[in-house]
């Protein structure tokens, strides 16, 4: 399985350095449905492609080229992998995307604000910050250079100065740079975002100690709210009327739990983490796909997969193998990362296709027309689970 993990992940590295990465500081062949309000564009990643049309757009950039960025750094690590400092040149592209579409001014109130334009293209989502940081705290450690640091650190202290409700665990979800001013667009009060256990990876660079309160009370705030087990219906993108959870879900709320008993040793963390792994365990499918919408009871539509739901499972189950020693959910592991590169476009006849990662299979329109259809992070989120057993392989 090594040498075919390895294979596919340099496919797989190849389609986001070559093909998905705009290299271009304005937009060209690409479309901008939701009209994003970013003035300069190169090292961003192409977040969507219909097969179909054979047309490019995006989905909240930002986020989804801080999470490539953290993607390519980690495959840079694996043994072996070829063209390492073009992979990380790469990541550097994408994060200074990330750098010039951010306020660094210390006289503006926004100071530290990453331009993470999501459902809205002029409205920031507060979760889509969170998201852009990891990456570039992953490129400060490979590369020594301590302003991405620096720059992740500033955008969590305007999320924690701006956006953050202290003693509740919530966050604004929205923000209006124009305005400078939240805008409470999907009506929800705000919601308890752990994304990527930011506030604790802050607190122990910097030592903040608001950074280590915002993390801790968010995780209360979800301990409350947990429901089902390991998992929040209760905050969207999941849905309670409709029954159906988000399959990245536990992944940004669950995992976290792994780093917080890593922190502090609290068994109810990692019985939240224990109960988010399981969830996971029972939403994959069979041979190791996923779907977008997971029904509490486990039953799922019959289109709209979510490879990367499958890849970020693999994620936790690593994550919570390293920190306990659980091997669990070992077979499922190489289930879901060989139906990754199952999923894997290897010798297609559209070149814009080879090495992407098949997110999403649509369902029947009544024609002919062809139903795959690619997002950046069904390949982005493999790279990272492929790379995360590989390096964990080596040590063994």
């Amino acid at each position: 399985m090594i040498d075919t993990l390895k294979y596919s992940l340099e496919l797989a590295v190849h389609w986001i350095t070559d093909i998905a990465q705009v290299k271009t500081e304005k937009l060209t062949i690409e479309h901008d449905s939701a009209n994003h309000k970013h003035t300069y564009w190169k090292g961003a990643i192409r977040g969507e492609y219909s097969v179909a049309d054979k047309t490019w757009d995006f989905f909240c950039p930002c986020w989804h080229t801080g999470q490539a960025v953290k993607a390519l750094v980690m495959a840079s690590r694996v043994p072996g992998l070829k063209d390492r400092k073009e992979i990380l040149d790469s990541a550097k592209e994408g994060a200074n995307f990330l750098l010039v579409n951010q306020v660094w001014d210390e006289k503006d109130d926004d100071h530290g604000l990453i331009l993470a334009y999501e459902d809205y293209g002029h409205l920031v989502n507060t979760s889509a910050i969170l998201e852009s940081c990891d990456g570039l705290l992953y490129l400060a450690d490979a590369t020594g250079n301590r302003l991405y640091r620096d720059r992740a650190i500033g955008a969590l202290d305007f999320v924690a100065r701006k956006l953050y409700h202290p003693g509740q665990g919530l966050f604004e979800d929205t923000y209006d740079p124009v305005k400078k001013a939240t805008d409470n667009v999907y009506g929800t009060g705000g919601r308890p975002l752990l994304d990527d256990a930011m506030f604790l990876k802050a607190w122990k660079l910097s030592g903040r100690e608001d950074f280590k309160r915002i993390f801790i009370e968010t995780c209360d705030c979800l301990i409350e709210a947990e429901d089902p087990p390991g998992n929040w219906i209760s905050f969207k993108p999941a849905s309670v009327t409709g029954g159906h959870i988000h399959p990245r879900h536990a992944y940004w709320w669950g995992m976290p739990f792994v780093d917080a008993y890593d922190a502090f040793k609290d068994p109810k963390y990692l019985a939240v983490a224990k109960r988010s792994a399981e969830w996971y365990a029972r939403a994959i499918r069979k041979d190791g796909g996923m779907m977008r919408d997971t029904f509490v009871d486990f039953n799922t539509r019959s289109f709209g997969h979510a490879t990367s739901g499958a890849a970020c499972a693999v994620l936790f189950w690593l994550r919570l193998k390293e920190a306990t020693g659980m091997e669990r959910y070992d077979r499922a592991i190489e289930t879901c990362l060989k139906c990754c590169t199952g999923l894997q476009f290897r010798v297609p006849q559209d070149e814009n296709l080879l090495g992407a990662i098949l997110e999403k299979v649509l369902p029947p329109d009544g024609t002919d027309r062809n139903p795959y259809y690619i997002r950046d992070l069904g390949t982005i989120f493999f790279i990272q689970a492929a790379s995360a057993y590989l390096l964990a392989a080596e040590k063994q």
